[in-house]
């Protein structure tokens, strides 16, 4: 039997398992490094079907690691499972409607992400033991992707360590090998320390760290000025000093990200804008605190491993949708906004050589892509930040997108949390599956092409050497509340 039907026969006759498995994970909807339930159903499953479970990996109880076979090569398959706060919202609904106010959602679709590397991982698995292949798979549980950089606390603690090649993918609104590099990243806390006062029979007694966050806040935005073009700076105030306005407020505190293509640009960002708070500290005469949270690298392509991918895809072939499907999606483009709806034509405007008008053109009318997007050489950043990027330093590393959403479904959105609970979602989820399977059935079948792929890997990291962008002594932290 050809070994794509196999492992499609595989993942259709396990349908119902990953659909069931996907929608708890929506359900549970938990946050960073508190994926408590989302964490033992995947490594319940895995540890059900023969692979050892190593769990607590880096310090953090929901990441594990479940390794199934031996020798080489090893083949790592990444999943996730963590949500996002504030994106609480009924499924299949094309009206915002939050099931719990102010709960988590899946935003980012990765309630489908682990689910499918699960599902890629037991179809290898079913495949090396019935055609007798040798070589190891590993499935990497791997909490808090959103602001936590799960992936790059376990690489801290050599947890990719033996990794010939890592294999991943991410749910969106087309379907094509990931071939944009993204952007390194550090998210520290700054907290302002002053003194509670009377703000009018004593404001002259009163420190104020609210005065000290707003004062930080203008700097970094003069600062935007004078960054390069992809560089990104954001910030969210975590904790304003209270409620009443007739109190100085003695503690604030302000929560920034920033971004750069490289860790070294990135650092040299947050080496300034920690600057700007110490000015912003001396200003208001508070005491500044600096709590280092999380960094992460930049995502480094694999030329060889995008096209094994990429043949892998077009051998598989287009998604199709119901007639039902296609309304639905229709019906969630209404609530977008014009430039809404053109986001993801902007998106494969920059992503594909010479995409050409009328081709995109087509597309633009498409409520839902149905299909492939072609591979392209050229070099595209990608705005957005993953933790994938330390992985990528470590070992070869290849990812594809695959159709789960409506054309211009904005990640982070109710709207994308809605749609991943219909049958489009969990169409692209085990299209996902068949891809990322396929693909690691090849390269156990063709040992050359791992060899290829970590020989252009060498190349690329001649010079360079990882180091963990985290400091020592940094913990992962749940997100606070």
């Amino acid at each position: 039997m050809d070994q794509r039907l196999f492992l499609k026969r595989y993942i259709d006759e396990h349908q119902n398992l990953f659909q069931r498995v996907a929608l708890a994970i929506w359900n549970y909807a938990e946050l960073r490094f508190e994926e408590w339930e989302s964490s033992k159903l995947i490594s319940g499953i895995l540890e059900e079907e023969g692979f050892a479970v190593e769990r607590g990996i880096g310090e953090m109880k929901t990441a594990f690691v479940a390794t199934y076979g031996t020798g080489k090569p090893v083949l790592s398959f990444l999943g996730e499972f963590d949500a996002l706060s504030e994106l609480s919202q009924a499924g299949g609904t094309a009206e915002q409607q939050s099931i719990v106010a102010g709960g988590a959602g899946h935003g980012c679709g990765h309630h489908l992400l682990g689910t499918a590397s699960l599902a890629a991982a037991l179809a290898t698995k079913a495949y090396m033991e019935q055609h007798g292949v040798v070589g190891t798979i590993r499935y990497y549980g791997c909490p808090g992707e959103e602001g936590g950089s799960g992936k790059t606390f376990m690489a801290k603690e050599g947890a990719f360590a033996g990794t010939d090649t890592a294999i991943s993918w991410h749910p969106g609104t087309y379907t094509s090998v990931w071939t944009a590099e993204t952007l390194a990243n550090i998210q520290a806390s700054f907290a302002f320390i002053g003194r509670a006062s009377h703000a009018a029979a004593a404001p002259h007694l009163g420190r104020s760290g609210l005065d000290a966050v707003e004062l930080m806040n203008i700097g970094s935005n003069y600062l935007r000025e004078h960054l390069i073009d992809e560089a990104r700076v954001h910030y969210a105030i975590t904790n304003a000093g209270g409620l009443s306005p007739n109190v100085v407020q003695p503690k604030a505190e302000v929560l920034y990200l920033m971004r750069a293509p490289t860790l070294e640009q990135t650092k040299a960002i947050y080496e300034r804008v920690k600057n700007i708070a110490k000015g912003a500290a001396l200003m208001t005469d508070t005491t500044l605190e600096i709590r280092f949270e999380k960094a992460c690298s930049n995502f480094v392509r694999n030329y060889v491993l995008e096209d094994v991918m990429n043949e892998e895809l077009i051998a598989v072939g287009p998604l199709s949708y119901t007639e039902e499907e296609h309304r639905f999606a229709e019906t969630i483009r209404q609530t977008f906004s014009e430039e809404d709806r053109e986001q993801t034509m902007v998106e494969l405007a920059n992503l594909v050589e010479n995409p050409g008008q009328e081709w995109l053109g087509q597309l633009r009318h498409k409520a839902l892509i149905d299909e492939m997007v072609p591979v392209s050489k050229k070099r595209t950043l990608l705005a957005g930040s993953t933790d994938v990027g330390d992985v990528s330093w470590i070992a070869p590393t290849v990812q594809c997108y695959v159709t789960c959403f409506a054309s211009g479904t904005a990640f982070h959105t109710w709207q994308m949390v809605s749609q991943g609970a219909t049958t489009t979602a969990y169409k692209g989820m085990s299209h996902a599956a068949l891809i990322m399977a396929a693909t690691a059935v090849r390269l156990l079948h063709d040992p050359d092409l791992v060899r290829q792929a970590k020989e252009e890997w060498e190349e690329r990291f001649a010079n360079l050497q990882y180091v963990s962008p985290i400091p020592n002594g940094v913990k992962p932290a749940p997100m606070q509340r």
